[in-house]
């Protein structure tokens, strides 16, 4: 029996789960709950400036949308506690809005029926069930206790096996991480107010310097490592693609072709699907569109006297973290 969803939200992430959820045959998305009008919402979908146009067949009806004769039933309710999940069979919801990142917000979900919430970004106030990083740590999830999920950010998603390839196989002692992102819709594409000054700044004419969610989130996967790990953002001019530069510290003196061994290795082992090994002097358009969490890039690997490591990895900050949202919900979803 598949597994109907409800999306919350219908941005950049909440049209990109449900491009990467068309794939797979046990998720149904029923619904789509946005303040915007179903016309708009269905023309926004299909036409996408990044990915191209969608090939199914979208047309627009009087409640809803239809993707290839898949009815999607289209709603405005603003209060997520309002929002009739349970009429409509909904069993996870996924929270895209990024309006409702605490624990008691999201759960507001379930008050409307759902069975499991996830929330499409790092928690935010009061944390959320679990945290869970797939490929690392979705062992973890308990699905009697666990109810308000979330799937971290998109970096996060990049960073995490990378630490867990680097502590496993070397440990670890500290670390700095600087991803180099894509703008996104929390920023200005003029010079206009923001809470943070320097996203206030034209996104597509500057580097940004800014905060990360990772720098937060990475420790609710390896607690063992709170305080050891640092990371800063740095936006810049294009829409999407981007990658995390890792210098860390280890305790095992290595060498570069045993770190890049390590990566290989789980890239073909436990990790694949999650982690790719490239061997290609690639740039950021080449992974728009690659579905894994992290492009490990293994021309950059640089180790200095053993003990100092350097790493960088590529990651689709839009598809790739899509397509774990869709895995995070079937694998939910298969133990409801």
């Amino acid at each position: 029996m598949g597994i109907k969803v409800g999306i919350n939200g219908f941005g950049r992430i909440g049209r990109g789960f449900l491009r990467a959820a068309l794939e797979h045959p046990d998720i149904e998305v029923v619904a789509v709950n946005d303040i915007t009008d179903a016309k708009t919402l269905a023309h926004l979908f299909k036409y996408d400036s990044v990915f191209g146009i969608l090939e199914e067949e979208i047309k627009v009806k009087e409640d809803g949308f239809e993707v290839d004769g898949r009815e999607i039933k289209v709603l405005s309710i603003k209060d997520p506690g309002g929002i009739p999940w349970m009429d409509l069979g909904v069993d996870v919801v996924i929270e895209a809005t990024g309006l409702f990142r605490s624990r008691d917000k999201a759960a507001l979900h379930l008050k409307g029926g759902a069975k499991k919430v996830i929330i499409s970004a790092p928690g935010k106030g009061e944390p959320p069930d679990i945290t869970i990083v797939l490929g690392v740590n979705e062992k973890d999830y308990n699905p009697e206790k666990h109810h308000v999920i979330s799937n971290a950010s998109c970096t996060t998603n990049c960073f995490a096996p990378v630490v867990k390839v680097l502590h496993e196989n070397f440990k670890i002692r500290r670390g700095a991480m600087t991803t180099i992102h894509a703008y996104t819709n929390d920023q200005r594409i003029l010079d206009l107010p923001h809470r943070d000054l320097r996203r206030a700044r034209a996104a597509a004419l500057s580097i940004i310097p800014t905060t990360t969610g990772a720098a937060k989130a990475i420790y609710l996967i390896f607690p063992e490592l709170k305080g050891k790990l640092h990371a800063i953002a740095a936006r810049v001019p294009v829409p999407d693609g981007s990658l995390i530069d890792f210098v860390c510290e280890v305790e095992r003196s290595t060498t570069k072709e045993e770190v890049n061994e390590a990566f290989k290795r789980a890239a073909e082992g436990e990790l694949k699907g999650i982690l790719e090994y490239c061997e290609d002097p690639i740039v950021s358009s080449d992974i728009i569109g690659n579905p894994h969490s992290a492009i490990f890039d293994s021309l950059l690997t640089e180790v200095v006297e053993g003990n100092l490591v350097k790493v960088v990895a590529w990651y689709d900050n839009e598809w790739g973290y899509s397509n774990r949202l869709v895995e995070l919900t079937a694998y939910i979803g298969e133990r409801l």
